[in-house]
């Protein structure tokens, strides 16, 4: 009795102390079985309750998605899908978030015509088919039903219609242009080609962009006064360069906005024949023509162009203001709305009218950093340049707005001789390769100065310069023998090159008599054009400012 009543007493006091000692135990014992979770070589007797712990650390995810199926259509927007499975890591978490299912659009070229309606060949599947009364009809697509993605179909003959469940998927949505039904759901793409997608294209035609890879310009050309054709002509309002995305111009007033491609050839209310409002083809992408029946009208071009365009306006009466913008690549803003080069820098006057001049009021979103230093480098003299003071930089095109006025000046009849004849396919092929500047212009004018001639001439396409150029140039020749002799009214397509004077103090464009100067013809043109790849070393293509 004394032996139990003793190991009683022990036990009591053996309990007491670990009782003491319970929490450093526990949370030892705590730290080490969750440590043994991570030890492989510890699940021996205790293997699953380790397992399980160590899910718990782990969340549901996807797997990788399968491959799309079959299209459900061969033309006309099908749909495919693909599917997902979700891994289950964690017994006691929830489902993977998302869908398992996935839709993209398919096959949207539009079907050959003549073909079959695709909803109505699902109704036809039908025809002469017994319902549940027994009778059997012949069916139609019937377009009243209350949901666009179930198969109503009319019974012809009759005055009812059948539902016959869900369409098939890819069959397009009524009720939302451009949507698809997919599993029952009235679903529309997006940028991404997902149905039910969110994503859409930025301003510079990034799918999901925030509009940072494009810069944006807005501008208002106003004038008050008559345009320089008078109250009825042709006026161009601005060059929209090749590259730009979301072009927009509204006008109201009784002017017509016109529209001309890369090659001066009118799109829009060209040859004073007003358009008819619509869609047009114009530099590889659609123009949404818009007119009111009063005096507002617009262009809406999501881009981006292949080429120049020329926004003009048929002046009928004054012009309150002309507003346009687009969105163009940093590279490309920088060449048309950057800091002026020094090649540009001596012009006075943006615009080529000889009459009153327009205003042009311009602001931009995001400022362009352009760099100071200039798109070329000198070669270094022979000696060291005279100091500035001495000789100051003249501006190099220096326009005299008040010969405007003045009549052609006749030849000074010197002594000149035959002038040279410079033609042909050699001769084309080589200047095309060696001069600075290839491109079309119009003869405006033309002055005689001291011993030098001249010509005032706008610029109407450009095929290869190794510098940016102005709307409107002068063009130097070093003799008074009208050699080559231009026309004024004419166009030509030119080959001419930079002058530099040893001082720099001159930056001019020089038409020798030796150069290639043709007049236009579309003939001439072509072959133009099929030089471009001729040259290996030929330089950056600038456009025209």
């Amino acid at each position: 009795m004394s032996s139990s009543s003793s190991a009683r007493k022990l036990f009591e006091a053996l309990t007491f102390v670990l009782l003491l000692v319970a929490p450093t135990c526990l949370s030892s014992l705590q730290s080490a079985s969750w440590a043994s979770a991570w030890d492989h070589h510890s699940e021996g007797s205790s293997g699953r309750p380790a397992r399980t712990r160590r899910q718990l650390l782990f969340r549901n995810e996807w797997a990788s998605w399968s491959g799309w199926s079959v299209c459900s259509r061969s033309c006309g927007a099908g749909a495919a899908v693909r599917t997902r499975t979700c891994i289950t890591r964690n017994p006691v978490g929830g489902p993977c978030e998302g869908d398992p299912r996935q839709y993209k659009i398919c096959n949207t070229k539009e079907c050959p015509p003549g073909s079959a309606d695709f909803r109505e060949m699902q109704c036809a599947a039908f025809n002469d088919r017994q319902l549940v009364t027994g009778n059997s009809f012949r069916w139609t697509t019937f377009h009243g039903g209350s949901n666009p993605c179930e198969l109503s179909c009319l019974a012809l003959g009759h005055n009812f219609y059948y539902n016959f469940g869900r369409v098939l998927d890819g069959t397009a949505c009524d009720k939302v242009p451009g949507a698809v039904c997919v599993n029952g759901r009235c679903l529309k793409p997006g940028c991404d080609s997902i149905l039910g997608s969110k994503e859409q294209e930025d301003a510079c035609m990034v799918c999901g962009g925030k509009n940072t890879s494009c810069l944006h310009h807005r501008s208002v050309y106003q004038s008050n006064g008559l345009e320089a054709g008078g109250p009825f002509g042709y006026n161009e309002v601005a060059k929209i360069p090749a590259g730009a995305t979301h072009i927009r111009v509204t006008d109201n007033s009784r002017n017509y906005l016109a529209l001309q491609n890369g090659r001066s050839q009118f799109v829009i209310n060209g040859n004073w024949k007003i358009s008819v409002p619509g869609e047009y083809n114009i530099a590889g992408t659609k123009l949404l023509y818009r007119r009111s029946a009063d005096t507002w009208e617009s262009f809406e071009v999501p881009g981006p162009t292949q080429e120049d365009l020329r926004l003009m306006v048929l002046a009928t009466d004054r012009n309150p203001g002309i507003e346009y913008e687009y969105w163009l690549p940093p590279n490309q803003y920088d060449l048309h709305h950057g800091r002026r080069s020094p090649l540009r820098q001596a012009h006075h006057s943006a615009s080529y009218l000889p009459r009153a001049q327009p205003t042009i009021k311009t602001t931009t979103t995001r400022p362009p950093t352009v760099s100071s230093q200039p798109h070329w480098s000198f070669a270094r003299p022979l000696k060291p340049p005279r100091p500035p003071s001495r000789h100051p930089i003249l501006p190099r095109l220096e326009r005299e707005e008040n010969h405007r006025n003045l009549l052609p000046q006749p030849s000074p009849g010197r002594h000149c001789g035959k002038c040279r004849r410079v033609k042909g396919r050699r001769e084309r092929q080589r200047q095309y390769c060696q001069k600075d500047f290839i491109f079309r212009a119009r003869v405006l004018g033309k002055l005689y100065r001291g011993e030098e001639t001249r010509y005032d001439v706008q610029i109407l396409h450009t095929y290869r310069n190794s510098f940016r150029l102005e709307h409107r140039e002068f063009l130097w020749v070093p003799n008074v023998c009208d050699c080559p002799n231009l026309e004024q009214g004419k166009q030509y397509i030119l080959m001419v090159r930079r002058h530099i004077n040893y001082e720099r103090t001159l930056s001019r464009i020089l038409l020798e008599e030796d150069s290639y100067a043709v007049p236009y013809r579309p003939r001439e043109d072509e072959l133009v054009r099929q030089l471009e790849s001729l040259c290996n070393n030929r330089g950056q293509k600038y456009p025209v400012a």
